[in-house]
């Protein structure tokens, strides 16, 4: 392991060398042995690395038994004798950021609130640990991110050393390591001494930055979600770009966006409440004018009415007129409904309506005996519907 050429030299780039094995996988995936790689593994919460050998694309990398695996897309033919790596640089530093990242920001909960983390999440857009507290404040998250940010200025080296395990009572360790025999430490001096096999750039200045995105409770623990480096101004980008579209279309400098959103949305929520009012009015005002006809069967069809207003319009009637049965329709582009309901004086089930009904329409529906309801195609016109109905009570 400590010849391998991702931990001789984290920042190399291209490497050369041989291959020792070829095979494919259970899955039919197409693999390569090398004599040393610079591809970093799948391994510690850390992703693996893509690039290419030769011209062949290299999609995957693990560790298996004492092997690393190069995953190739396309035929390992070419790939004999000395063969030429390059990693996707791009990819590799993100994720140096990232895990260096998380490795102060981790220290920096320890360090401020004595809160232990108990897992982490290196993902392709945002980075998450898990804190083992109840819950964090914001102004601790402030703190958290102001000191992890003084460390990234103060540039100070990330250094990585071997060690035994009877060596390891010479350490402060963050945490208990997992691993036997040699032990790999990331250390940042006087601030951060933790076992770990990622990679890692070898300062913290080279992390550039990290934003604190937010927290949620996650299983007994706080969840934080943050961006390392790169994925910073990525991340300052989108958000700029979508303030800049929602002041553009409030009219408003993008310091006034959210002020000015407030008060849209209070006034929204203001027309809401206006207009439920208003249907409520015109409900009553309809179930007033049908119940004016004093049928014994009150009907009607309606254009673009939703369930709810069908319910609610039966039960007004029914409520007034209480030896009154009620039966509505409503059509839509792609839909017919019906309401049925009855009055408390009216012995007869509706149940049976919908049973005979649905079938007309290819529906379904329910209801009990005071009430059903039911939905399907507009395969008949509402008035034909509405006559089926009549048809069946009568």
């Amino acid at each position: 392991m400590k010849e391998l050429l991702y931990y001789q030299d984290v920042m190399l780039r291209e490497f050369t060398a041989a291959v020792e094995n070829k095979g494919t996988d259970e899955n039919g995936r197409n693999y390569v042995v090398l004599s040393n790689t610079a591809f970093y593994p799948t391994g510690g919460g850390q992703p693996h690395d893509t690039g290419t050998l030769n011209d062949i694309e290299v999609i995957d990398v693990e560790k298996i038994n004492d092997e690393i695996r190069h995953y190739i897309q396309g035929d390992s033919l070419t790939l004999v004798g000395e063969v030429h790596g390059q990693l996707n640089w791009q990819r590799r530093f993100d994720h140096m950021q990232q895990h260096a990242g998380q490795h102060i920001l981790t220290a920096t909960f320890v360090e401020l609130f004595d809160a232990q983390i108990v897992s982490f999440h290196l993902g392709s857009e945002q980075v998450t640990i898990d804190i083992a507290v109840n819950a964090l404040t914001e102004e601790q998250l402030v703190a958290a991110e102001a000191r992890a940010n003084e460390i990234i200025l103060e540039n100070r080296p990330i250094e990585t050393k071997w060690i035994t395990e009877k060596e390891l009572e010479n350490y402060r360790l963050r945490k208990d390591v997992a691993v036997t025999g040699d032990i790999r430490l990331v250390i940042i001096p006087d601030f951060d001494y933790n076992g770990c096999g990622g990679t890692h750039p070898t300062s913290t200045g080279q992390v550039s930055a990290i934003k604190i995105l937010g927290m949620e409770k996650m299983k007994g623990n706080i969840r934080v979600s943050f961006v390392c480096g790169q994925r910073v101004l990525a991340e300052l980008a989108m958000r700029k770009k979508v303030l800049a579209d929602v002041a553009k279309q409030l009219s408003v400098p993008e310091a006034e966006a959210a002020t000015a959103l407030a008060k849209i949305l209070t006034t929204q929520r203001n027309t809401e409440k206006a207009l439920a009012a208003a249907k409520e009015e015109l409900l009553q005002f309809e179930a007033k004018a049908l119940i004016s006809s004093n049928e014994r069967i009150i009907s009607a069809a309606f254009l673009h009415r939703t369930m709810q207003e069908l319910q609610k319009l039966a039960r007004i009637i029914v409520a007034e007129q209480t030896d009154t049965i009620v039966l509505l329709v409503s059509e839509t582009e792609d839909k017919l409904q019906f309401v049925a309901a009855r009055g408390a004086k009216v012995e007869r089930s509706m149940k049976d309506i919908t049973a005979k009904t649905l079938p007309l329409i290819n529906g379904k529906g329910g209801g009990n005996d005071q009430m059903v309801q039911g939905g399907g195609e507009c395969i008949i016109s509402k008035e034909q519907l509405l006559e089926a109905v009549q048809e069946i009570l009568s």
